[in-house]
């Protein structure tokens, strides 16, 4: 069950791929009625990864989990008659179009105005509705290298890529804050809004420290700070076994804590000096390949020091701490299991809610409930 703050709220998602159907799957975790609609061939993430027997692939099913899905064509009359109908009933479009499209399809922005005057349209596109870039392609990487997301990650060799997808989620995440800002202020002025929300923005908003520094002349790089690297006392280890390890003590008590544990209280004094810390980050990239990863957790775990491993997917799954929580849950089996990560998000105790597999529905049904419910 999802929870019922937008309870009533109804959600069109014309959007493909992850970031509008993660936000509209946001929206809907919070109780909204979301309908995505696909073009006849369905949207390409069904066929993003290897098909399960149903013929969609887990990606897609596990991103429209809790919709209605519905084929329609919009290049056909009969396809812009029916969305024109939806429209004029829902509270929030969300589309990932390139700029200009929705005007060839005969939905232009002027005419959705007319249509509905209260609908909060949400233009969610790689580069923003105008500047040189708008019909440029993209995709996450493209959208984190050009807005910042990427420069300082990695090792002073090279960056590296960031997964899950950086852009995709910070827009997602982006289009679902201006959506509940925007239907607040609907609820003031009776009108509707046009959002434009840029995947490449949703980084590029997060960079202002980093441009800070750069423009004081001071250093940004891969290695060469706190955030990137350059701190012994902040960063990552491999054990003797191949694992990982992170290590992340800030502040003094935490590494005062941590060098007592490994029994170099010599190493506390060190805490302050000049970043790079190479010479400090060799003899603890030395220390960490003495033990296993799990030998490190037995000695670190009971220690308040800001450690711990790096799980993979299986141990994630089964980690004590979020098997209490209840933010995973399961369906299926075997091959054809689904693993499902939940809203992060509690209400007055209450587990997070749980969703329902997507539906595949057709326009007519919709519109036969939606005329229904507004009557």
């Amino acid at each position: 069950m999802s929870l019922s703050f937008l309870t009533g709220l109804r959600v069109l998602d014309l959007s493909q791929y992850i970031p509008g159907p993660y936000a509209a799957q946001m929206l809907a975790d919070l109780g909204a009625e979301v309908v995505k609609l696909e073009p006849p061939t369905g949207d390409p993430m069904r066929r993003f990864d290897p098909p399960d027997d149903d013929g969609l692939c887990a990606a897609y099913k596990l991103i429209n989990a809790g919709k209605r899905v519905i084929l329609l064509d919009l290049k056909t009359p009969i396809g812009q008659k029916q969305a024109l109908s939806l429209l004029a009933r829902a509270d929030v479009l969300i589309e990932s179009f390139r700029p200009g499209t929705l005007d060839r399809l005969g939905l232009s922005r002027d005419r959705l105005i007319e249509l509905n005057p209260r609908l909060i349209h949400v233009a969610l596109s790689g580069w923003g509705q105008e500047g040189p870039y708008r019909s440029r392609a993209g995709h996450d990487v493209t959208y984190m290298a050009l807005g910042g997301g990427l420069i300082s990650s990695g090792i002073p060799e090279t960056p590296v890529l960031i997964c899950p997808p950086m852009a995709d989620h910070a827009g997602a995440q982006q289009t679902v804050s201006a959506v509940l800002a925007a239907l607040y202020g609907r609820t003031r002025t009776g009108q509707g809004a046009y959002l434009d929300v840029s995947l490449m923005e949703s980084v590029l908003s997060w960079q202002s420290v980093p441009l800070t520094l750069a423009a004081r002349g001071q250093s940004t790089t891969r290695g060469g700070n706190l955030l990137t690297g350059g701190a012994a006392w902040y960063r990552l280890y491999r054990t003797a076994d191949g694992r990982f390890a992170a290590l992340a003590a800030i502040e003094d008590k935490f590494w005062q804590a941590f060098c007592v544990a490994v029994g170099h209280q010599e190493w506390i004094a060190r805490h302050k000096d000049p970043m790079p810390q190479t010479e400090l980050i060799r003899e603890l990239d030395l220390l960490f390949s003495g033990r296993t990863l799990k030998a490190w957790q037995e000695l670190l775990d009971p220690v308040d020091c800001c450690f711990e491993a790096l799980l993979n997917p299986e141990e994630v799954s089964n980690h004590p701490h979020i098997a209490v929580r209840k933010q995973i849950t399961q369906r299926g089996e075997g091959a054809q299991i689904l693993v499902e990560t939940l809203l992060g998000l509690r209400v007055n105790g209450d587990c997070p809610p749980t969703r329902r597999p997507l539906i595949e529905d057709d326009a007519a049904c919709v519109l036969a409930d939606w005329t229904s419910a507004a009557s």
